[in-house]
């Protein structure tokens, strides 16, 4: 494809930090990032698809809100996926946003069948993080495939103009201004989980942070929060296999 080329690489690129990250594992996932009011770039499938791992700019294509080619040849060979109104409605409700990440975090999935609630455990661990969790995470209850509009406007309703929301039983949707932020914030919650179940599987009793801490867990601004933290997820992307291991070997 010779337009968006730039912006379809970036959405590639996210999906393959994703699934580096255990957001999503097999082909089960995708993003979106809209363009202009009628059409937005989406991670499709093809018969020779090799899963969100592997995604390479030739999988990501434009299309229209519809779910109609947004292009000439834009769907040749590829379909778009199932849960294409999870992007469209969620899109819809917020023009504040531009990209959205629907992925399945098992430790997001697991705390949420577990009961536990994400909270704002912790603070100076992971500021962004933390922020996002005292906003509050919303729940939509229902573990279906949302394929048509009404479900997608379902989930939207429960997502409560929050940018994440957990998906009982599913998975994650995490949208935000830009493809990359929609995945950090994805990592974010990831990790919110993760230390939750960390927690109680000790026996521990999960504790909100003082009410005081908050004036001295400022944001840090883009440049670092967004930026210095995209450019760590796509060098781990570069690192070869073992060599943490043979880091702390040496």
């Amino acid at each position: 494809m010779s337009i968006l080329q730039d912006e379809r690489s970036l959405v590639a690129l996210a999906c393959r930090v994703a699934a580096a990250r255990g957001l999503v594992d097999g082909i089960l996932g995708h993003l979106s990032l809209r363009v202009d009011d009628e059409r937005l770039l989406v991670r499709c499938r093809s018969d020779s698809d090799t899963g969100v791992a592997f995604t390479r700019p030739d999988d990501i294509r434009l299309i229209k809100l519809d779910g109609t080619a947004g292009a000439a040849g834009e769907l040749d060979g590829y379909r778009v996926p199932n849960e294409l109104p999870i992007h469209v409605e969620t899109l819809r409700a917020n023009p504040r946003y531009r990209a959205v990440a629907h992925l399945h975090p098992p430790a997001v999935v697991a705390a949420d069948l577990a009961g536990i609630t994400l909270r704002p455990i912790y603070g100076a661990y992971d500021i962004a993080g933390a922020w996002l969790a005292r906003g509050g995470i919303p729940v939509y209850e229902r573990a279906v495939l949302i394929r048509d509009a009404q479900l997608g406007r379902e989930m939207v309703a429960a997502m409560r103009d929050r940018p994440v929301v957990i998906c009982r039983g599913h998975g994650i949707t995490s949208a935000a201004a830009t493809v990359e932020q929609a995945v950090l914030q994805a990592i974010s919650l990831d990790e919110l989980a993760r230390m939750a179940l960390r927690v109680v599987a000790t026996g521990g009793a999960l504790r909100d942070i003082a009410d005081r801490d908050w004036d001295d867990l400022p944001d840090l601004g883009s440049a670092f929060t967004v930026e210095a933290a995209w450019r760590h997820e796509v060098a781990r992307l570069a690192q070869p296999p073992g060599d943490d291991a043979e880091r702390v070997a040496r």
